[in-house]
């Protein structure tokens, strides 16, 4: 029987550990599974150094989703020699265009002069973050504003800080030789699939998953089809290491 490697998680912008709750079950026994929060730091440098240093040692795999798949990504940079798989979710490699650099900080400057509340900023997200099946959905819309007031408004910024800062990746995964999933919402608004099919692409060992009826939060509104990649990612990795004992090559 195949050994279950540890596996790290990240969570996306006004996510917490509930983004990954639905996928949990399907982890397999004895696994040893660690969320690292992506809120405590305004660089993507110090985040991951965090989450890197709660893994236990020897080779992981790590999965992101969202703002979390940067964080991932700069985790693999760290501990390339280490990282066993990666799953990239609702996410891209690309630096952020400057547009989207002036929309964060207009939202961290309404924040903090009191022109907009983080509820506010959230519920604006949830029109966007949904598929169209999903926006009256009130147990889901819910747990976004809930997760959004946990990270709250100083998370938030250093969540925004971070992601305004971050590199091009696209060079670092063609280097990546490990089993790796680049999942995708079909009708993701936030990181478009074009993005996860330009990952897939660069990376050597990718399965590209396209899952329907879902937007940006697909670990939310499509568990199940999530659940069913993310275990059949794993089954990879865990089946790799038996085979060659190690990580990255």
């Amino acid at each position: 029987m195949n050994q279950a490697i540890p596996l790290l998680l990240l969570p996306g912008l006004m996510n917490d550990e509930r983004v990954w709750s639905p996928l949990l079950p399907a982890l397999g026994a004895g696994r040893k599974v660690h969320v690292a929060p992506t809120h405590l730091h305004g660089s993507l440098n110090d985040s991951a150094r965090e989450a890197v240093a709660a893994m236990p040692p020897g080779p992981f795999a790590v999965s992101g989703f969202s703002l979390g798949g940067y964080a991932a990504l700069e985790v693999c940079r760290q501990a390339r020699d280490r990282i066993a798989g990666l799953a990239l979710l609702d996410t891209g490699a690309r630096t952020d265009a400057e547009e989207a650099k002036q929309a964060r900080t207009r939202m961290v400057r309404a924040m903090a002069s009191g022109g907009a509340s983080l509820d506010q900023i959230a519920a604006g997200f949830a029109a966007r973050v949904v598929h169209r099946s999903h926006v009256n959905d009130l147990e889901l819309l819910r747990l976004l504003a809930d997760m959004a007031r946990a990270v709250g408004s100083e998370g938030f910024a250093k969540q925004q800080q971070a992601a305004m800062d971050r590199p091009d990746n696209r060079a670092l995964l063609t280097e990546l030789r490990v089993p790796a999933l680049v999942l995708c919402g079909r009708e993701d608004q936030v990181t478009p699939l074009a993005l996860s099919e330009e990952m897939a692409n660069l990376l050597p060992e990718a399965e590209l998953v396209i899952v329907e009826s879902a937007g940006h939060m697909t670990t939310l509104e499509q568990p199940e089809a999530v659940k069913t990649a993310v275990a059949a990612w794993l089954r990879r990795v865990d089946g790799r290491v038996a085979q060659t004992g190690g990580a990255h090559r």
